[in-house]
């Protein structure tokens, strides 16, 4: 049985009757950010509240939650935290994404349905660093068994690629 989250919702239905839909979503679960974001593990937990406005359904997203995720500095496990809140006008159609107004992110509801995942992992995309690092560089660990690898510069040589042109030239 797919959990609560993954199930098509009717935005119609949800936005007539104002609903308020709570949800807790383990992020390994969510394909896109998978895709992007290498080895995240974490729960995100949050409400979508539906309404209409300018003739549109509107997601009213809030979520927080932590995210585990793989400093690109030193390789690490690091905790990234997540709070974001977002109001998205479901769209039917492509073709209906001009119509939206300005303070609204337009989302793309095939068929009149969307699930809770699709929404949050529209928002983590957008939330979540693309490449993460810990806040502070002295934050980062180096094991201590690497060596320091000290690098010596060769002497400089010079060339003269015309020092014995004079030889040959007295032949």
């Amino acid at each position: 049985m797919s959990p609560p989250w993954s199930k098509p919702l009717d935005i119609d239905r949800l936005a007539d009757g104002e609903a308020d839909v709570d949800f807790a979503v383990p992020l390994a679960e969510l394909s896109r950010l998978r895709a992007q974001i290498a080895s995240v593990e974490g729960l995100v937990r949050g409400r979508v509240h539906f309404t209409r406005e300018s003739g549109f359904v509107v997601a009213d997203l809030t979520l927080s939650g932590a995210a585990s995720m793989t400093c690109q500095r030193c390789l690490e496990a690091m905790s990234e935290s997540v709070a974001s809140t977002a109001r998205m006008a479901l769209i039917v159609s492509e073709a209906d994404a001009n119509r939206v107004p300005e303070h609204l992110e337009p989302v793309l509801a095939a068929d009149g349905r969307v699930t809770i995942g699709e929404l949050v992992e529209e928002e983590l995309l957008l939330a979540l660093p693309i490449v993460p690092l810990h806040a502070e560089a002295s934050d980062c660990v180096v094991a201590e068994e690497v060596p320091a690898v000290k690098v010596e510069a060769p002497e400089p040589t010079t060339q003269k690629p015309f020092a014995q042109l004079d030889q040959l030239l007295k032949r």
